[in-house]
């Protein structure tokens, strides 16, 4: 079974020295009650705005030991930042609607990607050879949601990895 928003990051060889340069917004927009992206990829040292676009007001925070904060109580159109310093993963919440649950993933490689609806990945610039992998995902089997292993990469070829769920949605 396919899953989305997984996190795949692609340890980089020695040497390597180009650092990450996502090309999507450092951003998790809060509309509908619900934050979007669900998952959301940032470099480490990265600030993250937090839009609302909801017609009610929220109050993010995160316990998570890579950065844990909190940010007061803020209404429609208006922006909070915060800034991530640590590479790992940080759960969010909303103090106000205790449905919303999102994820930044803090990374220090500039080989990461998410997962879409097929559960696929696109990752450029790798050359041929064994890379070490790390994949996340909020109900992945292992310690942190994460699973470790080798991705060999061959020139012209795709290369799978399949790993292990707790039952649920997919999501």
């Amino acid at each position: 079974m396919p899953v989305r928003d997984a996190v795949i990051e692609i340890v980089p060889r020695a040497g390597d020295a180009r650092r990450p340069n996502f090309p999507w917004r450092n951003a998790m927009t809060q509309r509908n009650q619900a934050f979007l992206p669900g998952t959301l990829i940032v470099p480490k040292g990265a600030v993250v705005a937090f839009p609302n676009f909801d017609t009610v007001r929220h109050s993010i925070y995160s316990f998570s030991k890579p950065g844990p904060f909190k940010i007061d109580l803020y209404g429609k159109d208006q922006t909070r930042t915060q800034q991530f310093k640590v590479a790992g993963t940080i759960a969010l919440g909303c103090n106000i609607h205790d449905q919303m649950r999102g994820y930044i993933r803090v990374t220090d490689t500039p080989y990461a990607a998410r997962s879409d609806l097929n559960g696929l990945a696109n990752i450029e610039g790798l050359g041929k050879g064994s890379y070490d992998v790390i994949v996340w995902h909020p109900r992945l089997r292992g310690a942190g949601g994460e699973w470790r292993g080798k991705l060999v990469m061959e020139p012209g070829k795709r290369s799978r990895i399949a790993v292990a769920i707790r039952p649920g949605t997919g999501k």
